[in-house]
């Protein structure tokens, strides 16, 4: 399901009502807890938090005028997105959410390689996630990137 929106409010605007609170609810726990220099944009129609031009200005090799990205939300067809690169880079990280999930929720943990999906609103591990996203700073995730790219 693509939501029209040239803004993170617009976007929450615009998903079905079910998802409004989840939505921004998810949104402002990231905000809450984004280390500094990563920066809120619009990102493949999603809201999107990525490593801007002015501190990574290689910005992201498939097309290196958008910013690297790091984190997105989306209100998908079925459920609430949340995409974490660095699960995906990180094998100490992914191990270290793999195990802390099971004391945040008792909600089967549905995962792909950077996406976590929540089919159920009401079970979304907020406090987790806050977690998740305060551990990796921009120059961590640009470090990351940079040597998987070598």
């Amino acid at each position: 399901m693509k939501i029209e929106a040239n803004s993170p409010e617009e976007y929450i605007n615009n998903v079905p009502d079910d998802r409004k609170e989840p939505m921004a609810k998810l949104r402002q726990i990231i905000l809450e807890n984004l280390p500094v220099g990563f920066e809120e944009t619009m990102s493949y129609g999603m809201i999107g938090y990525v490593v801007p031009h002015r501190i990574f200005p290689s910005g992201y090799h498939c097309d290196p005028k958008l910013p690297l990205p790091f984190i997105n939300i989306a209100s998908q067809k079925n459920f609430i997105a949340f995409y974490h690169m660095g699960i995906y880079a990180m094998p100490t990280l992914l191990a270290w959410f793999l195990s802390e999930y099971p004391k945040y929720s008792s909600a089967k943990l549905d995962m792909g390689k950077s996406c976590i999906r929540f089919k159920k609103m009401d079970q979304i591990p907020y406090e987790l996630l806050g977690e998740l996203v305060r551990k990796i700073t921009p120059q961590q995730w640009i470090d990351t990137y940079t040597s998987a790219r070598t």
